[in-house]
């Protein structure tokens, strides 16, 4: 596979404080690769050195095989980012703003996309940027990105601000994306987004990867919180292998399991007569405390 984005030992470092520290992780063409882990972990300080708008103090990282620091121009013909925060020209009107961005980029030309997306993302391109919501600003950012004839895409926290109708938009248009070749480096705080278009993740804590690979082998991060109340003791959830960290009281019972064994979770319960049961996807940073705490 051709390596798109390629980093090796990376560190950074602020004065006294190391934001990272020996990041390495890879993303291939035709691939998603889940940037992931707390604020603060050092997500977006790597963004910005593959931009090129940091130097690394130590490392490597490589985009197209070409250094990012000293080939940053080269790079960013074949690449589209978009912020998890877009700022605007306030007197621009959006689409004003998308073709500015799409020219920057050198994509000019594909109208017939960028109209296509600002039909499907539901903007109002007349309007003035300083009119627009936290969510239209993301849009704008979004459509002069999928827009383009990049090879790469770097998506920092892309869906911030959006519904939930839109990031589905959004899933759907990073699908098509990957079916051409294309490769993508996602940071998203919301795991059903990652879950659903990485290919594999990579996961920093305090400037170190403690994680990487598929989604299959780290699925034991994506266990969910349950919560059952029944009318007798559910003393047959201690026989079903999917259940972790069961808490039974009396009635009650709280524990952990794959959020596709429900089936399972059902079964074991129905016999006690459910009263309530609820279900929590867990959250990235109930993850890190779960799994990481003191490692």
């Amino acid at each position: 596979m051709t390596k798109m984005i390629e980093v090796i030992g990376l560190k950074k470092n602020f004065k006294h404080t190391q934001a990272l520290k020996d990041v390495t992780f890879h993303v291939d063409a035709g691939e998603v690769v889940g940037y992931i882990g707390p604020n603060g972990a050092g997500k977006s300080t790597t963004i910005r050195i593959l931009l090129g708008i940091l130097h690394a103090s130590g490392g490597e990282a490589k985009i197209f095989g070409k250094d990012v620091w000293k080939d940053a121009l080269k790079i960013h013909e074949k690449i589209a980012y978009v912020p998890g925060d877009v700022n605007l020209w306030p007197n621009l009107t959006g689409g004003q703003v998308i073709d500015l961005f799409m020219k920057l980029q050198g994509s000019s030309a594909n109208q017939a996309r960028r109209e296509e997306l600002i039909q499907k993302f539901e903007l109002d391109p007349k309007k003035k940027a300083r009119s627009y919501s936290k969510g239209n600003r993301q849009k704008i950012a979004l459509i002069a990105a999928l827009a383009s004839d990049a090879d790469l895409y770097i998506f920092d926290e892309p869906t911030s601000g959006l519904d939930p109708l839109m990031e589905a938009v959004f899933q759907e248009e990073v699908e098509k994306i990957k079916a051409q070749g294309k490769a993508i480096l996602l940071s998203s705080h919301i795991l059903s987004e990652v879950e659903r278009l990485c290919d594999r993740v990579a996961i920093i804590r305090q400037g170190e990867i403690i994680e990487e690979g598929t989604l299959e082998d780290l699925r034991h991060l994506t266990r969910f919180q349950y919560h059952v109340e029944t009318k007798e003791e559910p003393i047959g959830l201690k026989d079903v292998c999917a259940v972790h960290d069961l808490v039974i009281t009396g009635k009650k019972a709280v524990f952990q399991a794959e959020s596709d064994k429900i089936n399972e979770i059902l079964q074991a319960i129905m016999p006690y007569h459910v009263v309530k049961l609820e279900s929590q996807p867990p959250t990235l940073e109930e993850l890190f405390m779960r799994h990481y705490e003191g490692k």
